[in-house]
């Protein structure tokens, strides 16, 4: 375990001499790691531009705490292509290198077509109402702000504020929408502006388009690993929604391709983990 948590200060940068300085060692960092979280989530194991900026403590309520810079370096990189922001896993703020992104969206149920795509799953009932009018202004109207978007969608009266940030949240999770700025609008002159996937990233459809989903879920699964060092199969179903069978298989091919070893037991912890085998290794 101790050889574990060794691994992890390294690879989450949670050691005073290994924190990001400036914006642009965030960029190499979230580079390096393949996706990371904006904020830490609680009993997820995952880095965070958090972490790796401030420490390993809880997010600080005062504005004037260093670890704020970060929330500077997101909103100053919206729209500019240097990665892919948005909430995706588990519908939190995650950080996506442009590497690893055509993996994530070949596993979204988007598929060549941002006019159509989402009509098929409205009609399957797999996509709310209001997240189809949220989509559906944005393709529209192109970029909008929280506040205007609100208005397109005919979503803008109180009783409907929970229903649109479900939609928001739906929506990115999907590879639908993602933010690509900041505007002064609202009571807080603070607003992210929206737009769709394919118009902010048009190569990403054809990058996504011939990967499979088995090879996209084991690309992602060792692209954990690598952060993380072990984990267990409902890891990988609580981090990405997928299901037991899916993990699984994507664990164990990566194990027959030998990125990944299995069977392992870690010391202090239940059951068997998989782990990369350079961990193993080392012992």
């Amino acid at each position: 375990m101790k050889r574990l948590q060794a691994f992890r200060v390294k690879t989450y940068r949670s050691r005073p001499g290994l924190r990001l300085r400036t914006r642009e060692e965030a960029i190499d960092f979230v580079n390096e790691r393949g996706f990371i979280y904006f904020w830490p989530i609680k009993d997820i194991e995952l880095p965070s531009l958090w972490v790796a900026a401030a420490g390993d403590h809880p997010v600080a309520e005062a504005h004037d705490d260093p670890g704020h810079v970060t929330w500077g370096w997101k909103d100053s990189l919206l729209g500019a292509r240097r990665w892919y922001y948005a909430k995706v896993l588990r519908k939190r703020s995650t950080l996506i290198s442009l590497e690893l992104a055509p993996y994530f969206y070949a596993l979204s149920e988007n598929y060549g077509s941002p006019e159509e795509d989402h009509l098929i799953q409205y009609e399957q009932g797999r996509l709310t109402q209001e997240a189809r009018q949220v989509y559906e202004a944005l393709l529209k109207e192109g970029p909008l702000d929280t506040v205007a978007l609100r208005r397109a969608a005919r979503l803008s009266s109180s009783e409907s504020e929970s229903r649109f940030n479900r939609a928001l949240a739906d929506l990115q999770a999907d590879f639908k929408i993602l933010p690509v700025g900041v505007a002064e609008a609202g009571a807080w002159r603070y607003a992210f502006i929206y737009e769709i996937v394919p118009r902010h990233f048009p190569e990403l459809p054809q990058q996504a388009r011939f990967i499979l989903d088995s090879d996209a879920r084991c690309r992602l699964a060792v692209g954990y690993l690598r952060s993380v060092g072990a984990c267990r199969t409902q890891d990988l179903v609580k981090l990405f929604g997928w299901t037991r069978v899916e993990a699984e298989s994507a664990l164990e091919g990566s194990v027959r391709r030998g990125e990944l070893a299995s069977g392992t037991q870690i010391e202090g912890q239940a059951g068997y983990w998989y782990c990369l085998p350079e961990l193993l290794a080392s012992r």
